[in-house]
């Protein structure tokens, strides 16, 4: 079988074309998809990781921002059906995860059931709170980001990159606060939710909610830090997922 091709959206920062199983990583508000350059080296040799590039940002800077969270889940998932001639698992942080959760239902509907859903820093998607970060003045949406501290000092710094960075969060975040998540049968697959202690955007019982989303597997990883907990996390992340996948790694 012909090994699918990359495209402007899904990255292989470390190729495995012969892993047992493909980790498909969903960026955060703002963010690209090299944030997730360097798990592969923390992960399982047989799980292969592709990195989602949304429109609007470093490479794909000339092109339009996605404008719904639906039509960003649809075009993502179209992309990842020529990757599921393998099981594939999701991993999504924050807008990443309700994108996640969105992928994971346009797979299954096609017939591709993933493997596992891994989801951080985002409340549940029946558990709604009206946000309006999106609308905010460039110094609002400033304050925002640094109150999460998801964004590098240096960036927040300099002139010309806020310049680069700002309207893909602004985007981003207009998706995601104007998602409306509607009521489905529940996921198939096992679900792992990672939460910050600290963080501002999910409640314990919010984080806890996702429970309702899976017939499956359920479990909730509570981690110090706010809502960028996980880069001080990444080895753990690691071990979680790699435990997660196990029924694909044994060798048959």
């Amino acid at each position: 079988m012909t090994e699918p091709r990359s495209t402007l959206w899904i990255r292989r920062f470390q190729p495995r074309p012969t892993a047992r199983v493909r980790l498909v990583c969903l960026p955060h508000a703002g963010g690209s998809a090299t944030f997730f350059a360097g798990l592969p080296a923390l992960l399982d040799r047989e799980v292969e990781v592709l990195a989602v590039q949304y429109p609007g940002r470093q490479d794909r800077r000339g092109e339009p921002f996605v404008e719904s969270l639906d039509h960003l889940a649809r075009a993502v998932a179209d992309e990842l059906l020529p990757w599921a001639d393998r099981p594939l698992a999701l991993f999504g942080h924050s807008l990443g995860a309700v994108l996640g959760f969105e992928v994971a239902r346009s797979l299954t509907a096609a017939g591709h059931v993933p493997a596992a859903l891994f989801v951080s820093g985002r409340r549940a998607p029946s558990r709604q709170r009206r946000e309006y970060a999106h609308a905010l003045d460039d110094d609002g949406l400033l304050r925002e980001i640094r109150t999460l501290s998801g964004t590098d000092d240096r960036v927040l710094a300099d002139e010309e990159l806020l310049r680069m960075v700002l309207p893909a969060v602004r985007a981003d975040y207009r998706i995601v606060e104007n998602y409306r998540y509607t009521p489905g049968p529940p996921l198939d697959c096992p679900l792992t939710v990672f939460t910050g202690a600290d963080d501002p955007k999910v409640s314990a019982d919010e984080a806890e909610a996702w429970r309702e989303h899976t017939t499956d597997a359920f479990d909730l990883v509570t981690l110090s830090g706010g809502h960028f907990f996980l880069t001080a996390h990444q080895e753990r992340l690691a071990e979680v997922i790699t435990k997660g996948l196990a029924p694909f790694l044994a060798r048959r």
